[in-house]
């Protein structure tokens, strides 16, 4: 197992994951810190929760579109 650290809306989250993904998984905390900016600027100052929220379903929605 490897150890990264993510960091996304600002807060840093130490994650472990398979020896050989660490890469994987700053682009994917890179994809979702770009979706959290982007709910608190529509958004203003909302919590850290509220920003993962919107986040996901942010993301969810794209995931959504391409298949359809």
């Amino acid at each position: 197992m490897a150890d990264v650290t993510l960091e996304i809306g600002g807060f840093r989250y130490p994650m472990t994951c398979r020896e050989g993904e660490q890469d994987h998984f700053l682009a994917l905390a890179s994809a979702v810190d770009a979706k959290v900016t982007e709910a608190r600027a529509a958004l203003g100052g909302i919590s850290e929760v509220r920003q993962m929220l919107f986040a996901a379903l942010l993301l969810a929605d794209a995931v959504k579109d391409c298949e359809a």
